[in-house]
């Protein structure tokens, strides 16, 4: 069994005491460290390398969001209290993998660090739907909607390569993919990239599998 190497950066104590003891008793997820600011969080990243880091938007000494803008290559998940749409796309164009709040339950959030070490994308259902009212003028998901590099990037997760992989294809950093599949789940109302893929699908975005692109 391959384990997740959690890193969590909050300011709160108790918070992350509480974060430690929820990911502990899930077998395949291992807290490696904590840190209580962005330039902590960006420090210890270098030294125990995770595999996800859960990172606090607010913290005293450096936001989370100039963290992770240094954190180029690493998978970091937003997980706050804020919702605001200015903190969701300030921390979507940094270059996290996922937003999440804190009152996202045990489970969740376990399958959410999980999905996001896969490369996934994980998005609150509260946040989808914020990004999805800037993003979009109407109310239904439609596939014209996407630009051409957002479906480049879909075509290129659905022949299954990971983000490194996508960004090394096209030229550009891990984080700009990232961005541009957090932007392309909001548009498609979806929370994951494989929920992206199969959206996109259905609204004859992407070939279904078989058929020539």
């Amino acid at each position: 069994m391959t384990v997740i190497r959690v890193l969590l950066a909050d300011d709160h104590p108790v918070v992350r005491e509480g974060l430690r003891g929820m990911l502990a008793a899930e077998p395949d997820i291992e807290v490696v460290g904590e840190a209580s600011s962005g330039p902590e969080a960006v420090a210890l990243a270098g030294r125990l390398r995770p595999d996800v880091i859960l990172m606090d938007l607010r913290m005293p000494g450096g936001d989370g969001v100039e963290a992770i803008g240094r954190l180029a290559g690493t998978t970091v998940v937003v997980l706050t209290t804020y919702d605001s749409d200015a903190d969701i796309l300030r921390a979507v164009e940094a270059g996290a993998a996922g937003y999440l709040l804190k009152d996202t339950p045990r489970a969740v959030l376990a399958d959410s660090v999980r999905a996001a070490a896969r490369g996934e994308t994980v998005l609150a259902p509260a946040v989808a739907g914020r990004l999805l009212g800037r993003m979009r003028a109407d109310t239904a998901p439609r596939a014209e909607q996407l630009s051409a590099r957002e479906t480049e990037v879909l075509a290129l997760v659905a022949r299954g390569l990971t983000n490194g992989e996508i960004g090394r294809r096209l030229y550009v950093s891990e984080a700009t993919v990232k961005t541009h599949l957090l932007r392309t789940c909001a548009k498609l109302g979806v929370s994951g990239r494989t929920a992206a893929v199969t959206k996109a699908i259905e609204l004859g975005a992407l070939p279904a599998p078989g058929q020539p692109r």
